[in-house]
């Protein structure tokens, strides 16, 4: 069995992965640290666990797990790990955005991989170190990098993605509250979010002479849970030539599906899947992408990280049902 910490205990991310590492047929769940709620159930900060788990948060790490999973808010996992160290042989996956980028991605010896199983799945398997992907940035990357891998990305590329409150994290903002959100809807941090940077570098893997504009508008939805993210640019490929390049980029990953069918964001919500749509009109190719923040952009993906540096097969854990209704 491997031993898994799951440090920041009380936020969205940490209770997704109890919710899917508790049902895990190769995880124990060591411990869950949260100072803040240290001594209490955990069914405190995630009340669907009631009756589902007996365990405590605690303020004490065990420094030998096999694995900790980092649920820290940004910029917080460089000061928790310069402050409490853990064996060598300890993994560690952070869902931050503290290792994300190449200048980041190397700290006090240890080397953090990008975890974006689609493009760095050699990698993976080998480092003990994943910076793991935004949830923006997943549903983003995986509409474009098949265009990137055969250099077809050389135009601007304008993008509109909506995600859910959940995405914001648990700690409430004028943004969150529930009298502000629900029925409502703006963007925010057009044109400069934070996830460009590492969108951008992964396009760059593929396709290095790529310098085109990412014209990004961030959206915020009156929904809990789900990215949904429509992508368009300029390509002189036929549909047909177009889906044929994204069914071989990706037919060896188990958690993407391509099709040219209208798509919905409840085909996705609660499982670790990413559904990409493809439409085009003209010379203009119309990308869907849509995604579960919480899951596939967040500790679903982390948990398929896990799986990959442990030698499992990625999907372990991760049959996860979608609601549609």
């Amino acid at each position: 069995m491997i031993n898994v910490g799951i440090i920041g205990g009380s936020g969205y991310t940490a209770g997704e992965l109890i919710r899917i590492l508790m049902y895990h047929p190769k995880v124990n769940i060591d411990f869950v640290y949260s100072t803040t709620n240290a001594g209490k159930p955990l069914s405190v900060a995630h009340q669907d666990l009631m009756g589902d788990i007996e365990m405590n948060f605690t303020a004490e790490i065990n420094p030998n797990v096999n694995v900790v999973f980092l649920c820290l808010g940004h910029g917080k996992s460089i000061s928790f790990l310069k402050e409490n160290h853990f064996a060598s042989h300890t993994k560690i996956i952070d869902l931050g955005n503290d290792f994300r980028l190449n200048k980041d991605a190397h700290f006090e010896g240890k080397d953090f991989v990008y975890g974006l199983p689609e493009i760095n799945k050699a990698e993976i398997k080998k480092t003990n170190y994943i910076a793991n992907p935004g949830c923006f940035a997943t549903a983003i990357q995986l509409a474009l990098l098949p265009l990137a891998k055969h250099n077809l990305l050389n135009n601007d590329v304008h993008i509109n993605a909506t995600t859910g409150s959940t995405g914001a994290g648990v700690s409430l903002s004028e943004t969150s509250h529930f009298s502000w959100r629900n029925n409502n809807m703006s963007h925010y941090k057009a044109f400069e979010h934070q996830h460009l940077g590492e969108i951008g570098e992964s396009l760059v893997q593929l396709q290095d002479d790529f310098d085109s504009e990412l014209l990004f508008i961030p959206n915020r939805g009156d929904f809990p849970r789900g990215i949904f993210a429509t992508l368009y640019t300029l390509c002189d490929d036929s549909l047909e030539q177009l889906v044929a390049k994204y069914e071989d980029f990706y037919k060896d990953e188990p958690f993407v599906t391509i099709t040219t069918t209208n798509i919905n964001m409840k085909q996705v919500v609660q499982t670790n899947k990413c559904i990409i749509s493809l439409l085009k009109k003209g010379n203009r190719v119309l990308i869907t992408s849509i995604i579960d923040n919480l899951t596939k952009g967040a500790s679903g993906q982390a948990i398929q990280n896990m799986n990959l540096m442990f030698g499992l097969e990625e999907t372990t854990g991760l049959h996860l049902k979608p609601s549609g209704f």
